[in-house]
């Protein structure tokens, strides 16, 4: 028996591509939002982060924002060639902590008022419903992607 070719229609249900279409659109949007302040909207989320969390070791950093260490390394370097983040090697040679500086954390609080009002767009054309869904089911999805 011969196997059914995949139609259009089970590729347009694709969760990846789906995925992966709406954070590009998103991130455009933050990216766009944010370049008075200078930073990509990756950049920010990064810098948020360790304002949030505060220093954290490297393999840490890149749990949190579930990126693989080469790729976070790489969204690292201009951070650290702008100075907004310093990397020590802790005592023990294996671990690299991330900071963040003065300037680093007066770069977050410039983007601030940008980012906000980019969400506040997003949540006004989504609905306060669907947005608050949308971050529900984006957590559950990374929940049990991390669990498996």
């Amino acid at each position: 028996m011969k196997s059914k070719p995949h139609s259009v229609t089970e590729l347009a249900d694709c969760t990846c591509a789906n995925l992966r279409k709406a954070a590009r659109i998103v991130t455009q949007a933050y990216d766009f939002a944010l370049q008075p302040s200078g930073l990509k909207s990756t950049q920010f989320i990064l810098l948020a982060n360790l304002v949030e969390q505060g220093d954290m070791p490297l393999t840490q950093l890149a749990e949190a924002l579930v990126m693989d260490r080469t790729t976070l390394t790489r969204n690292l370097k201009p951070l650290l060639r702008q100075g907004l983040i310093r990397i020590e090697q802790e005592e023990d040679l294996r671990v690299r902590k991330v900071s963040l500086t003065g300037d680093g954390l007066r770069s977050v609080e410039d983007a601030r008022p940008l980012w906000e009002e980019i969400q506040a767009r997003i949540g006004e054309r989504l609905g306060d419903d669907r947005w608050s869904g949308l971050i529900d089911d984006l957590g559950a999805t990374v929940e049990a992607f991390q669990e498996s």
